[in-house]
């Protein structure tokens, strides 16, 4: 198929500003910026002291710290993170992330994650 043939649709681009936020815990909130079946972006905004509880799930997942301090915990093993530095966890592993200085985390998950939406 070529280029032309293609469809592309409206969630082809999306908008930050016409994405609403979700609340996820206290001082987390996440914005769902795209998907498909096999990938998802999430912006998940911290204030400083909130927490992304431990958990784990089958999807790999890959982040960005875009802004901020975070201390990651990926199976027990603690790093401090900070602008511009990137994790990733493997299927099922324990992960979670405590912000000592707020900022954003840019989440990539694959597959996308059906308990999102």
């Amino acid at each position: 198929m070529s280029t032309t043939e293609r469809t592309i649709s409206p969630q082809h681009f999306n908008d930050i500003n016409s994405i609403e936020w979700q609340q996820m815990a206290e001082g987390v909130r996440r914005k769902i910026m795209t998907y498909d079946e096999k990938i998802m972006l999430v912006r998940v905004e911290f204030e400083t002291g909130g927490i992304g509880a431990v958990h784990q799930h089958y999807h790999v997942q890959v982040s960005n710290v875009e802004s901020g301090v975070f201390e990651i915990e990926i199976e027990g093993v603690k790093k401090i993170l900070k602008a511009g530095d990137v994790f990733h966890v493997p299927s099922n592993l324990l992960h979670g992330a405590l912000c000592l200085e707020a900022g954003v985390l840019i989440d990539v998950f694959t597959p996308m994650r059906e308990d999102f939406i």
